[in-house]
């Protein structure tokens, strides 16, 4: 929900704060005063492409800032929203809010920031997208792309299609990687048979050298001590010697552990219970030469004995080296490219059998992908008479009684160009990401009339209509999203106006809608009337405002909307009876 915004220097407005609240909120005002600025902010907000012209005059930057809040019955978007904050750095307000900023400079360059960081207006698009949707004067035109279309039906039947939809993405992805590796092995035969021939070549040899990792660093170290194999052998010995003496030696040969134990006999032999205290330390002394010397003896013996292990050892550090200076800079490396080179051999086996494998592959993944776009077909066929009815009921209240909506959904043939068509009841067909449906709306002005595509057969504001009565039906599909609309009234009056009001009051139920309009009959209907005020100043210009109405002054209001009779007892007569029947009516249908 968007819960105030901050305007700055934007078209005719200088400084502007309005706050909004849950519900339908409208917002009036005399032509040229700035209406169309706060839904030209909502653009700005929404990541739109900034522009330089919308600059007020004098100034050196626009600035629009917007603070939004996630709705606790959408824990989904929550979760988008959370995702998108914590991967670019940004932080909730104190509140729980989120506040966004758009600057555009007079010279074009725009700036974006989310949560007090500094983002691509890409992301601000991505963070608002879930949260805000905004129908300016000729947003309408997007109903008219075929794109748009397909994707309205699948948001009307989620349930059934979204299941559906993403079954037939999973098998295409399949079909579409296993016929792109059939494609190159079958074209590049020659060339990958080669490549074949080089990696069996390159693993036999390092299947034959059995290399294993770490080895060649631990011939390393090991080299290096069989080169000071004599020094070493010479200076663990005389060690050990100096620790446990010479047996063969003429003076007896004692050693430190002799040494050692001689000494703490005669302490121990001592009467005197401070010298006697020392005889456990010179213990602890002994074990741990004892330790030290038994260590000496095993490296001893690990010292080889036989004169040819140097010899060996570089035969075979030799052998490595010649598959470092080939596949990799160490033994490590080696082992990971076989690896790689492993899983390569078997994608590019060329052989019949594999060939044979890869095409059954193929087939099986087209088929599977074939019944799933069969289905989603089947779901959207069914849910398209579901969305005619429902909109073309819609629009029998919007002064379109005799105007129907048709929705079509028909195959789209693939085309000479298509590089993967797919077969579907002995039909080629183009397999898309969305699947290989065609959606297009048509509109029969009126009982008899041919229906037909509603760019070639609606005026803007019969569209505008359309549209307004495609959110409603939709309005079920996505609770609490604000809804922008700039004039989807436009082009229409009585009883249609009352009608527009009315829906807009149901579409308020389960979203925040914000309008822009130019009926009273449609600003009758409003939890929250604001009104845009413009003043003339000689020296500054045209400069606006955002206030919020009081009861009283939206009597005043719509009295100047009812042409311009906001100084008359009719005029305000007509303006309260207004205000009764539509507070009427809301109260009636949240009864």
């Amino acid at each position: 929900m968007l819960s105030e915004i901050r305007i700055d220097n934007l078209g005719a407005i200088s400084s502007a704060c309005a706050q909004f609240h849950e519900g339908l909120t409208v917002l009036t005002g005399e032509t040229g005063a700035g209406k169309t600025m706060v839904v030209t902010s909502l653009h700005l907000l929404s990541g739109a492409r900034a522009d330089a012209g919308r600059v007020r005059v004098g100034a050196a930057r626009a600035v629009v800032e917007g603070r939004f809040s996630v709705d606790a019955s959408a824990p989904q978007v929550d979760r988008e929203v959370t995702r998108l904050l914590e991967s670019c750095g940004a932080e909730r307000d104190e509140d729980g809010t989120i506040i966004a900023v758009r600057t555009v400079g007079g010279d074009g360059r725009s700036r974006a920031h989310l949560g007090g960081r500094s983002i691509p207006a890409g992301v601000l698009s991505e963070f608002t997208d879930p949260l805000l949707t905004v129908h300016g004067q000729n947003d309408q035109l997007r109903l008219l792309r075929p794109d748009q279309q397909r994707a309205a039906l699948d948001r009307f039947a989620d349930k059934a299609v979204g299941p559906l939809l993403a079954r037939y993405g999973k098998h295409r992805a399949e079909w579409l990687e296993a016929r792109t590796e059939l494609i190159e092995r079958t074209s590049r035969t020659r060339e990958l048979a080669q490549e074949a021939d080089q990696l069996t070549f390159a693993l036999e040899e390092i299947d034959r050298i059995a290399p294993t990792a770490g080895e060649d660093r631990e011939i390393v170290d090991e080299v290096r001590r069989l080169g000071d194999l004599d020094s070493l052998r010479s200076a663990a010995e005389d060690s050990q010697a100096a620790l446990v003496g010479i047996e063969d030696s003429v003076d007896g040969g004692s050693g430190a552990l002799d040494l050692l134990g001689e000494a703490r006999a005669r302490i121990e032999s001592s009467d005197d219970p401070a010298l006697a205290g020392l005889g456990p330390r010179l213990g602890e002394a002994m074990a741990v030469v004892a330790d030290v010397s038994g260590e000496l003896s095993g490296y001893l013996s690990g010292l080889p004995s036989d004169p040819g292990a140097l010899d060996s050892l570089l035969t075979r550090q030799a052998e490595l080296k010649t598959l470092t200076r080939k596949y990799a800079a160490d033994i490590d490396g080696v082992l990971e490219w076989a690896g790689t080179a492993r899983d390569r051999l078997e994608r590019i086996d060329v052989s019949a059998d594999a060939l044979a494998d890869l095409s059954a592959r193929v087939d099986k993944a087209a088929t599977s992908t074939s019944e799933a776009a069969g289905k989603l077909s089947a779901a959207r066929t069914k849910a398209a008479v579901k969305l005619a009815k429902a909109v073309s009921d819609e629009l029998a209240g919007l002064a379109m009684g005799r105007a129907a909506l048709e929705v079509t959904v028909r195959p789209r043939e693939a085309g000479p160009a298509d590089s993967a068509p797919l077969v579907l009841d002995g039909r080629e067909l183009h397999a898309g990401v969305s699947g290989v449906d065609e959606v297009e709306f048509r509109l029969a002005a009126h009982s008899g009339a041919p229906a037909l595509p509603i760019s070639k057969s609606a005026s803007g504001g019969e569209l505008s209509r359309v549209m307004l009565a495609l959110e409603v039906v939709l309005a079920g599909s996505d609770r609490g999203a604000t809804m922008v609309f700039d004039e989807v009234d436009a082009g229409v009056g009585g009883r249609a106006a009352v009608e527009i009001g009315r829906r807009l009051a149901r579409l308020a139920r389960t979203h925040q809608v914000i309008v822009v309009t130019h009926l009273p009959q449609v600003a009758a209907f409003a939890d929250t009337h604001l009104v845009v005020d413009k003043t003339d100043d000689v020296r500054s210009g045209i400069d606006s405002g955002v206030r919020t109405l009081t009861e009283d002054e939206r009597v005043v209001e719509l009295a100047r909307m009812l042409a311009g009779l906001e100084d008359t007892e009719t005029g305000r007569a007509h303006a309260e009876e207004l205000l009764s029947i539509a507070g009427q009516e809301r109260s009636a249908a949240l009864a």
